[in-house]
């Protein structure tokens, strides 16, 4: 079959046929030295986010090269990955944009390991240190060794973006 070329607008038509979890990807910036003030939480929206091994256990997300956030947790050397339930679309376009105010009113707690937020009503929460960063296209591919984790338990429905759109998913009846 011959290559036929396509623009960025049909790839993302395409690949947005896939499903994909809805993630927020929390971290905390350190304070300047010598300034009595605590670390900020930062935070941003990732949609790319994925397993990558059992043993050692690691996780991978894929942030954009522009991502302003992400360069404030990157140095830090750790995250916390936030699977969002459906009802939490508030949360997903709060940290989808740049801005200084996201956690403002938003309700967290500390990870046990890295002291990473922790989002309230999230489905299940990753704490890890990151393992490697790769420059990939126009992204880097983050590595974290997971560290500590869980879900809530009952586990709410899952957010999912599929086709451009923000959704649920809910299983369907044994």
């Amino acid at each position: 079959m011959p290559f036929v070329p396509f623009d960025a607008l049909r790839f993302r038509q395409v690949l947005g046929h896939f499903p994909t979890c809805v993630t927020v990807v929390t971290g905390l910036v350190p304070a300047p030295s010598g300034s009595g003030l605590r670390p900020k939480p930062s935070g941003l929206t990732i949609g790319s986010f994925t397993s990558v091994s059992l043993d050692p256990p690691l996780v991978g997300f894929l942030p954009a090269f522009t991502s302003d956030s992400w360069q404030e947790i990157a140095p830090t050397g750790a995250f916390c990955v936030n699977v969002l339930a459906d009802d939490q679309v508030d949360l997903c376009w709060r940290f989808a944009k740049e801005a200084d105010d996201r956690f403002e009113g938003v309700d967290w707690t500390p990870s046990p390991a890295t002291g990473c937020p922790i989002l309230a009503g999230a489905g299940a929460w990753i704490d890890c240190e990151i393992e490697k960063v790769h420059d990939i296209g126009d992204h880097w591919f983050v590595v974290g060794r997971v560290l500590e984790l869980d879900h809530a338990d009952p586990w709410p429905n899952p957010m999912v973006f599929f086709r451009g759109k923000i959704g649920g998913y809910s299983s369907p009846p044994a």
